[in-house]
């Protein structure tokens, strides 16, 4: 259970406008909800097996210890990924199959590569679990996309995309952290190390969050240089 819990929870946050769920919400203003939900099970099954897989064999020829600070530092990742983003590239108009088939191609392929599936890689070399783990992915994209179908659908615009983005990473790197604390050797955990290690990833969350800085900075000073509150 603990792992099934762990791996919905962190899909749920690594989808978080990534590129499969912007997908999502692309593929809803064409084709029926339901279709694309089913489309999403259908790849999201096969990829993440795969990715399932992946990680338990990767326990077979490296020991657990170093996968632990490993899946950590990756969780590192995923955060500064997050707040990257992800854009479509015309994944969502490159098939012109059924629906059904046209959805489930363009999220196989999609995925493949896409941090979500390396957090399934990570999650499953991690607990050494395949059923959980490939349920718990599994659910947390069907998750995901629905509030990005959602999204896209009912609401529009209204939800401030850049915060849930952010939140989602703050918490990946929250527990990226935790990670190395809990894992890393004594003697390797230094003060100098922990505090290189929080600049580091301080500057890299500051590059790669500065577009959306300036986007508040310029709004503040369009208005006379506050930032008008959201309704």
């Amino acid at each position: 259970m603990t792992a099934f819990l762990a791996s919905l929870g962190f899909v749920v946050l690594a989808e978080m406008g990534d590129k499969t769920q912007l997908l999502a919400m692309a593929f809803a203003t064409r084709y029926k909800a339901s279709t694309v939900m089913w489309g999403v099970f259908a790849a999201t099954v096969l990829n993440h097996f795969l990715a399932v897989l992946a990680g338990n064999y990767l326990t077979n020829l490296v020991p657990i210890h170093y996968i632990q600070i490993a899946a950590a530092a990756s969780f590192i990742l995923f955060g500064l990924w997050t707040i990257r983003g992800d854009e479509l590239a015309g994944e969502d108009k490159r098939f012109h199959f059924s629906p059904f088939w046209s959805v489930a191609i363009a999220f196989f392929i999609a995925e493949m590569g896409d941090k979500t599936q390396l957090a399934t890689v990570a999650l499953a070399a991690k607990y050494q679990s395949v059923i959980p783990v490939l349920a718990g992915t599994t659910a947390g994209m069907l998750i995901a996309d629905a509030i990005g179908i959602g999204i896209g659908i009912v609401m529009g615009k209204r939800i401030p995309e850049r915060a849930v983005k952010w939140i989602a990473a703050l918490i990946f790197i929250g527990f990226g952290f935790w990670g190395l604390y809990e894992y890393l050797p004594e003697d390797v955990l230094t003060a100098p190390l922990i505090v290189a290690g929080i600049a580091v990833v301080a500057l890299a969350v500051y590059w790669l969050g500065r577009n959306d800085l300036r986007r508040l900075t310029g709004q503040g000073r369009a208005v006379g240089g506050t930032i008008p509150e959201r309704e």
